[in-house]
């Protein structure tokens, strides 16, 4: 089975990431957060020999430079299209025309998401259409797909509660045989943070100044 890996990864500009975050952590602070979250979700779903090839999707375009130097070891191709969802569709569509049998997409703010989720989700489309990996909010950490099906991003209210269910309609209206694996928590907002402390602090210890500039932060607001 020829299998790959999609993650979505964006260069982190202070200011263009974790905005919502930006608002209350600074923007400083919360593109530092964002670097580290797409380094443990890189980490955590590293393929292992024989499980799927990885593709890093960045944007912006022009950062391919930065990227490199921050992710020398991986595999990157740039992002394109319009908005995230005709992102989303075209990567899928590059990778699976290039060969691949079935593509599974990540995104890069949930450090929870595994490899084992990866290998169920691509292992599910033997049975299934389409894989889903809801979060706590109402959107999704991970789609799997094994053909383009562009219609699941078109027109999608981005960064709203209202993604998941739409995309559940959608693959219901089209006879979509679909699968949800376990609920995770992304963390977009600083009540995600407070929430998800507990768990991602000790995740983030190699990285003292970090953790000791969001423990002063999150004690600062209550």
């Amino acid at each position: 089975m020829s299998a790959v890996l999609i993650a979505f990864v964006k260069e982190p500009v202070p200011g263009t990431v974790k905005t919502r975050l930006a608002r209350d952590l600074g923007a400083e602070l919360a593109a530092a957060l964002y670097r580290r979250l797409a380094e443990l979700e890189l980490l955590h779903t590293r393929p292992e020999s024989g499980d799927y090839t990885r593709v890093v999707y960045f944007a912006p375009a022009t950062a391919a430079p930065a990227l490199g130097r921050w992710l020398a070891c991986e595999s990157l191709a740039p992002q394109s299209g319009a908005d995230l969802g005709q992102r989303m569709a075209r990567a899928f569509e590059q990778v699976l025309r290039a060969g691949a049998e079935r593509a599974a997409l990540v995104g890069s703010d949930v450090p929870w998401v595994s490899r084992l989720h990866v290998r169920q989700a691509l292992r599910a489309l033997d049975a299934h259409d389409l894989v889903l990996g809801p979060t706590s909010d109402g959107g999704y950490y991970l789609l799997a797909l094994a053909r383009p099906l562009p219609e699941l991003f078109e027109g999608m209210p981005w960064s709203t509660p209202e993604v998941l269910g739409m995309t559940l309609e959608r693959a219901a209206a089209a006879g979509l045989r679909v699968l949800l694996l376990e609920e995770l928590e992304d963390i977009d907002t600083l009540a995600d943070l407070r929430g998800a402390w507990p768990r991602l602090r000790p995740l983030l210890r190699p990285d003292p100044a970090l953790v000791a500039a969001l423990d002063a932060r999150l004690t600062q607001r209550g």
